[in-house]
């Protein structure tokens, strides 16, 4: 029986983190590799606000009527000799609040970098995490667009008169504006962009007034804003989102994937950041594969025919969950705490949520969240004293009746419908159930995805340090110890645990530890320190259990003792 458990675990592992790289060598899923975006040619369709080389980068807007756009003052004084067109061009408007900082251009009125002042950079500990990608050739966020590449380019090639009407945002000035305004007479094609920022808040509010443009406008994302490291890890979805008509879809487009319906929100993510579009009436959701770990994506908005403005807003910033649940709209489920094998588990969310604000209840307190793993592991195994000690009783009784079950296989090897019969005599008349051992395991499976979902998942844990070595519990130890104590855990705990096997089957399973270690290595230090916590509280635990429950105490009656009574 305990053979069988071991295999079934080993298997379920197997299955959770082996998936993926099976269908990708299988070629259901890409193989990919990450990209200099040095390399990268432009996207298809991509704004030429984002191309600022050769030329083109430095000549005037198309007819922008007979006065000339007033730049933004500039701050750099090596820029004072410029026209008013490369003024602009080159000017940067800066938007600063108590959480990022953003910079937008007057060309194209787009988007150039949002860093989250609270969250520092892996590669850069110096460094605020930067949501924008930076460098190559690729779609700037909040550009608007249209469906004919005549308009998209005017509009994206034009230098936008700007306004702004604060410096800072704080608690003393919570609320500012910054506008776009374009205007070419000749064309007839006008366009502003409001942008309202508000201290504390990751939201932006955005109104667009256009006027002269065909149909619809689009209000893109841009090339991967949002998505901080792609990432190559088990669970998780990186990418596209969106919620359409109440249901969310997420991963990456094979091409291009137009959602039509009631649109609630479109997104790019990662693990642990995102960017959204959350409309006021969008009719469809566009998401583009534009490459190699490249992907975008935009929303569609009918224009109104009286020039009613439309309204939107955006949230750029880290994925935490109650940042998001409060906007009311659907966004915290993009951190996915019911990931099972190939879906989604409404099960495993349901245990996930309520563990994830223990989690977080504990941590108010001990203001650290490797101690918080621990506390937390410790209140689950006494959840589980109980399902535990049947589990461990029943596999002592399975190797107390093994001389005889053994004695059966023997006698009836060659007649397999009489020995099961025999066993199942054998399992009543001792009142021995087989899958007791088992059973209590798979009711603690939900659990421990669920917890697994939660350390690996959500943001509260990132560059979160235990201590001594570990100064991220996000990530692998980085000398490897976590892993090397919780495989010698293990194998202490099967040199402990009483076994049906013989000494053969037993000497195998010992490579269990071995190769749970090797599995563990690239693990989170949060994950591997859980586990750990457990496999030493599963040792304590039977070492209480042999010491004071079991000691010189028959787990069952004797074979003749049962065969008397039944005589």
């Amino acid at each position: 029986m305990e053979k069988r458990v071991v295999v079934f675990l080993v298997l379920s592992l197997a299955i959770i983190f082996g998936y993926e790289y099976v269908l990708t060598e299988l070629g259901l899923l890409p193989k990919s590799t990450v990209s200099a975006p040095s390399d990268q040619t432009p996207a298809e369709g991509s704004s030429p606000a984002a191309t600022d080389q050769g030329p083109e980068a430095h000549s005037p807007s198309p007819n922008t009527g007979s006065e000339k756009p007033t730049p933004t003052p500039s701050t750099n004084d090596a820029k004072a000799d410029a026209g008013p067109e490369e003024l602009a061009l080159a000017e940067t408007i800066d938007v600063e609040t108590d959480l990022y900082r953003a910079k937008f251009i007057a060309r194209g009125a787009a988007l150039t970098s949002w860093e989250l002042t609270r969250y520092r950079s892996t590669s850069d500990p110096d460094a605020a995490v930067q949501l924008v990608r930076q460098g190559g050739k690729f779609t700037e966020p909040l550009v608007i667009t249209t469906d004919d590449a005549t308009v998209t380019k005017e509009l994206g090639h034009g230098i936008y008169h700007v306004t702004k009407d604060f410096t800072t945002l704080d608690q003393d000035h919570p609320t500012g504006h910054l506008t776009f305004s374009y205007d070419n007479p000749g064309t007839g094609i006008r366009l502003e962009k409001r942008l309202t920022f508000h201290a504390g808040s990751y939201v932006v509010d955005i109104e667009v007034i256009p006027t002269g443009l065909p149909g619809s406008v689009k209000v893109g994302l841009g090339t991967n804003f949002g998505v901080v490291d792609w990432g190559e890890g088990f669970i998780g979805s990186v990418g596209a989102a969106s919620l359409v008509d109440d249901k969310v879809e997420k991963g990456m487009p094979d091409s291009e994937l137009e959602r039509t319906g009631s649109v609630k929100w479109a997104a790019l993510q990662d693990k642990y950041f995102i960017s959204a579009l959350i409309p006021t009436g969008g009719s469809s959701t566009i998401a583009k594969n534009q490459g190699d770990k490249l992907v975008s994506t935009a929303v569609r908005m009918p224009i109104d025919a009286s020039g009613v403005p439309l309204h939107l807003q955006l949230f750029a910033g880290p994925k935490e969950y109650d940042t998001l649940e409060i906007l009311q709209i659907g966004l915290e489920d993009t951190i996915d705490f019911g990931w099972f094998l190939f879906g989604s588990w409404d099960t495993v969310r349901a245990i996930a949520k309520p563990i994830f604000y223990v989690l977080r209840s504990i941590n108010e307190y001990t203001h650290n969240y490797g101690l918080t793993i621990i506390l937390l592991t410790v209140g689950i195994k006494v959840l589980f004293v109980p399902l535990q000690y049947k589990s461990y009783k029943s596999m002592k009784q399975m190797q107390s009746i093994q001389p005889k079950v053994a004695a059966l296989q023997e006698k009836f090897k060659d007649d397999r419908e009489r020995l099961n019969k025999e066993l199942i005599k054998v399992y009543r008349d001792h009142k021995v159930n087989p899958v007791g051992g088992c059973l209590p395991m798979v009711l603690q499976m939900p659990v421990f995805v669920a917890l697994f979902n939660i350390l690996y998942m959500t943001i509260d844990l990132r560059q979160a340090p235990l201590g001594l070595w570990i100064s991220d519990l996000s990530v692998q130890d980085p000398y490897y110890i976590l892993p090397v104590i919780m495989g010698v855990s293990m194998f202490v705990m099967q040199k402990i645990q009483p076994t049906t096997m013989d000494p053969n089957q037993a000497k195998i399973m010992l490579m269990l530890p071995v190769f749970m270690t090797f599995l563990f290595i690239n693990f989170p230090a949060g994950l591997v320190l859980y586990w750990l916590t457990n496999n030493v509280l599963s040792i304590v635990q039977q070492f209480v259990t042999d010491r004071f429950f079991f000691k010189n105490r028959p787990i069952l009656p004797s074979v003749e003792e049962a065969d008397g009574k039944k005589a």
